[in-house]
Order: structure tokens, then C-alpha cells, then sequence
């Protein structure tokens, strides 16, 4: 069995191996520096024209395996797989489509999608930003900065996200006292602020984890956790969370 320091090179050199594979990278915390002895290993390959996930498949490692677009249009598809003993995440990457994607973004431009795991979904310049962050093990890659376009665009999306929701938590749900669907749109309100904070910042986004305390809102887990099922309480804790994104949104106003 390989040790930590030698590992991601090894599965690097398997996938970049792989028909029509021109890159391969390691992400999340493994490349940041900011894992724990449990942390998962997630890598992405680069690929350009037809990848076959059966490709992937057919190296033997245990775990389940996706086709492509099977995870979003953004996010495409990937595998969840256990290799020497170790949890990987395989994400497929298309090149054409992250290469628009950075020409998009470098115009201002994106679009939003879904996500499972996601409270506020993803945009679709999470591509670019996984080029910033990811560490490049095979091939080469745009190292993109934060376009001075997108900084100005984003955040106003975000922002507009964020308030529509609150809005209609407060028209459908405060006055029947529904405290789930109040606390899970406040969930989702803030992390669209917090992503309209960090476009703001120029600072890339590429999941949810950590996202609340880098656009410092994390004081929104106590008005979740002082939640009631009186529409007075519920009002009250809109007001306070407005109160609170309010002063969030001065940084990009």
C-alpha cells in the first residue's frame, strides 16, 4: 500500500493513462493543505472529445462509477470509489466545457444550477474556480485569477437570490407557522449572500463547506437554532436574518 506522500501521484498516473484524459488534478482539502487523517481524496480528469466512464470502470477499483451529465450540467459526472484503502471522488471535467465556461466568466457572465449537497446550488464558473484551486498532477491547465467582470455580476445575482427568498418565506410560511420550510430558506438565503459576498471579495467558491463563516454569517446557525412554530417567533428571526444580510450586503454596495 502506498503511503499519503506518494498516493495521489499513483492514481494521477492511472487516470491520466485513460483514453482521451489530458489532465488530472487533486482538490478539496488534500490540496489546500486543510485535511484531517479522514478526509476524502478528490481528484478531477481533464478530458477532451468522448469520455467512457467504462474506461474508469474497467481499472478495478471498488466504488460506484457515473455516466456522464449523470451529476448536472455544471458538475457532469464522476465516481465514488475506494482505492488502497482510501475514499476517492473521480470528478469528470470536459475541456470544451470548462474553457467556456472561464470565457464566460471573463465576461461577466454565468448561469446557476442544482445540485445535490448544495443548499444554493452551484454556478457555473465553479469550473473556473476548481482551476484556481486544484493542484495540477498531470498536464497543464489555466491558473485563472478572479475576472473584475464577474465581480461586478455576480454579486447582484447572488444578492437578488438570497432576498427573493426570504421574501416568500415570509409570505407562504411565517403566518401558518412553518418552521421547517422558514429554517431551510434561511439555510439557502444565507448561503446565496455568502456567495455574493465572496464574489465580491474575488474569492472562488467550489462547495458549500465553510462558505457561512469565510462571508462571516455564521451567526445565522443561532437564529436557526432559536427557531418556533408561533408566526410571531418566525417573523421575528426574518427580521433578524435580514437585519444581519443587510449588513452583510454593504460590502458590495
Amino acid at each position: 500500500m502506498t503511503n499519503d506522500e506518494t498516493f495521489p501521484n499513483r492514481v494521477a498516473e492511472r487516470l491520466a493513462a485513460l483514453p482521451r484524459v489530458r489532465a488530472v488534478t487533486l482538490g478539496g482539502s488534500r490540496a489546500r493543505g486543510t485535511h484531517d487523517s479522514d478526509s476524502d481524496w478528490d481528484f478531477a480528469l481533464y478530458y477532451r472529445g468522448d469520455f467512457d466512464p467504462a474506461e474508469l470502470r474497467a481499472l478495478g477499483w471498488e466504488g460506484e462509477v457515473s455516466g456522464i451529465g449523470d451529476w448536472g450540467g455544471v458538475f457532469n459526472g464522476g465516481a465514488w470509489l475506494t482505492v488502497d484503502g482510501r475514499h476517492v471522488d473521480v470528478h469528470y471535467r470536459d475541456l470544451d466545457a470548462v474553457e467556456r465556461e472561464l470565457a464566460e466568466a471573463r465576461q461577466g457572465r454565468f448561469h446557476w444550477e442544482p445540485l445535490m449537497f448544495h443548499l444554493a446550488g452551484i454556478p457555473s464558473y465553479l469550473l473556473v474556480a476548481e482551476l484556481a484551486h486544484n493542484r495540477v498532477l498531470h498536464g497543464t491547465l489555466p491558473d485563472p485569477e478572479y475576472p473584475a467582470a464577474l465581480r461586478e455580476a455576480a454579486p447582484p445575482v447572488w444578492h437578488g437570490r438570497a432576498v427573493l427568498t426570504l421574501r416568500y418565506a415570509e409570505g407562504a410560511h411565517v403566518r401558518r407557522g412553518r418552521v421547517t420550510e422558514v429554517a431551510g430558506a434561511l439555510a439557502t438565503a444565507a448561503m446565496q449572500l455568502a456567495h455574493a459576498v465572496l464574489a465580491t471579495r474575488g474569492e472562488w467558491v467550489t462547495n458549500e463547506k465553510g462558505l457561512l463563516r469565510r462571508a462571516g454569517l455564521g451567526e445565522v446557525d443561532g437564529i436557526v437554532a432559536g427557531l418556533r412554530p408561533e408566526p410571531e417567533a418566525l417573523r421575528g428571526a426574518l427580521c433578524e436574518a435580514n437585519q444581519l444580510f443587510e449588513s452583510a450586503a454593504a460590502e458590495f454596495r
